[in-house]
């Protein structure tokens, strides 16, 4: 199972629409995709049509009373296997604290229950903020995309991010990948190419070579509770979600 994990400490990046759009395009191509919404605010959950009355119904349960994934999954209309969210998931820093056990609770429970074959994806939206459940997607993850909209905070927060993985390596034994992808892109404008520059100086290869051009269609899906494979199949956004996983395919992010 190759599990990627979508995270910026700053929020309106376009982290849970990349998140979703990529599982959406794994799933167009026939494979049997996962994802997890890690963010108490559940918009990733709502967006694929998913509500749950209860904590309990939700990754929450996993926290709470160690619930196994599998019981959890439900799978939206565009094909995806989701395993939900809910508010209260904002309360896990202050209720199990950050211990180990804690912080690797998601890769122990994927690890043992074998969701998927080797080649299944997983897809994790992180919340905007280093915590429990942030820790416990960088924990599990294969490798973390990090959206970076053409802007000079989100930026530096990607910046903040490349910091706490080095930080993390002597923890983790291991050199997290990563990419760093570019949403929210406009050419035409100054600052757009100005962060893409900072970005490929910061991070070099890391960078992925597509955009996620400003588009339309990318922001009207989400309020039609809609992937934009679902909304506008022939859209900018919807060819360059394809883009992006032609991308990772290739160079191997994705087996």
């Amino acid at each position: 199972m190759t599990i990627i994990a979508v995270f910026n400490q700053k929020g309106g990046v376009g982290k849970t629409t990349t998140a979703l759009n990529l599982a959406a395009a794994l799933a167009r191509n026939g494979r049997v995709t996962y994802a997890v919404d890690l963010d108490p605010q559940a918009q990733l959950s709502g967006i694929a049509g998913i509500t749950a009355g209860s904590g309990d119904d939700t990754v929450l349960s996993l926290f709470q009373r160690n619930r196994p994934l599998r019981e959890l999954i439900r799978e939206s209309t565009s094909g995806i296997q989701v395993i939900p969210s809910h508010a209260e998931l904002s309360k896990v820093d202050a209720l199990f604290g950050k211990g180990f056990n804690v912080v690797n609770r998601l890769n122990a429970s994927l690890k043992a229950e074998e969701l998927g074959t080797a080649d299944t994806p997983l897809i994790i939206d992180c919340c905007p903020m280093i915590g429990v459940l942030s820790l416990n997607a960088i924990f599990a993850c294969d490798c973390l995309i990090v959206p970076i909209s053409a802007d000079y905070l989100s930026a530096k927060g990607a910046i903040q991010i490349e910091k706490t993985l080095k930080a993390l390596e002597h923890v983790l034994k291991r050199r997290v990948k990563r990419r760093y992808l570019l949403t929210r892109f406009d050419g035409r404008r100054n600052m757009s190419g100005e962060v893409l520059r900072m970005a490929e100086e910061k991070f070099g290869e890391d960078v992925c070579r597509t955009r996620i051009a400003e588009n339309v269609s990318l922001a009207e899906s989400p309020a039609l509770n809609k992937t934009v494979f679902q909304h506008a199949p022939s859209s900018r956004g919807a060819h360059d979600y394809d883009e992006l996983l032609e991308e990772l395919l290739a160079d191997g992010v994705i087996e």
